[in-house]
């Protein structure tokens, strides 16, 4: 059968805005004639043996495990999870555990781009979408949800702009067997500064980070920064985002990739 990959990954670049300024990612290039001097003096040979006088193009890359398009394990929202399945909850899952059952499965998209900015989605927005595309939500689905915020990647404004995903929007997901989520914004919540203007105004603390904290509750994973999520069917595919195995980690890059059977 016919099939389609689109890459929904961002990628991993240095001078744009993808991040907030103090978590920027850096990337330093060394091409093949930078790196030949100390290859040669290691060898014992003159530079101008090696073929053309180069040896090999490496890059320096200092970044957090949240640059980039990543996989949030539950350990990043809470030190305990699921809480609403066991008396006590139990110790968060690193990234290092996360099942990889979780990774690659049928997918659905919410589109959601026209949600303003920080707004912060309910149920019921949940619900009206999956009504308006037809699609019943099965367990271990993963739903990626396409923001105002993807076609903003790198601009000024890319950190502050969609909507966010409320907790009860994503215990409404988990509570059906959802494991796996993603968004193309920031973060799977409203943008910082919005939270910020909405915890100022009603003094409830409990707005900050909603939607991760539903993973005290039943532990779940999500992808931030995914891409080209206008290009993708409502549902009929499969996303595959395995992320690098990083020890007890709270987070992993993946090279998530959407599979459309033709």
């Amino acid at each position: 059968m016919p099939r389609r990959l689109i890459d929904i990954s961002v990628p991993l670049k240095a001078g744009i805005k993808s991040d907030p300024p103090h978590s920027l990612p850096k990337i330093e290039y060394l091409d093949h004639h930078q790196t030949a001097p100390a290859m040669a003096e290691y060898m014992g040979v003159r530079v101008d043996q090696l073929p053309d006088g180069e040896y090999a193009a490496v890059e320096r890359v200092q970044i957090s495990t949240h640059n980039g398009t990543h996989l949030d394990a539950p350990y990043h929202y809470f030190s305990t999870m699921n809480h609403a399945l066991k008396l006590g909850g139990e110790p968060s899952w690193r990234i290092d555990e996360v099942p990889l059952e979780w990774c690659y499965q049928p997918a659905v998209k919410l589109d959601f781009r026209h949600l303003p900015g920080g707004y912060v989605a309910t149920p019921g927005d949940v619900e009206a979408e999956l009504k308006r595309i037809g699609h019943t939500l099965q367990p271990l689905e993963i739903v990626v949800v396409n923001t105002a915020a993807g076609a903003r990647y790198g601009e000024d404004d890319y950190v502050d702009r969609g909507c966010g995903m409320g907790k009860a929007a994503t215990m409404w997901m988990l509570e059906r067997g959802v494991r796996l989520v993603g968004t193309d914004g920031w973060s799977w919540d409203a943008p910082f500064s919005l939270t910020r203007l909405a915890v100022a105004k009603t003094g409830n603390a409990e707005l900050i980070w909603e939607g991760h904290r539903a993973g005290r509750e039943i532990g779940y994973s999500h992808l931030e920064k995914l891409h080209n999520l206008d290009q993708l069917p409502a549902d009929g595919f499969e996303v595959v985002c395995f992320p690098v195995k990083i020890h007890r980690a709270s987070a992993g890059w993946t090279r998530a990739v959407a599979i459309i059977n033709d």
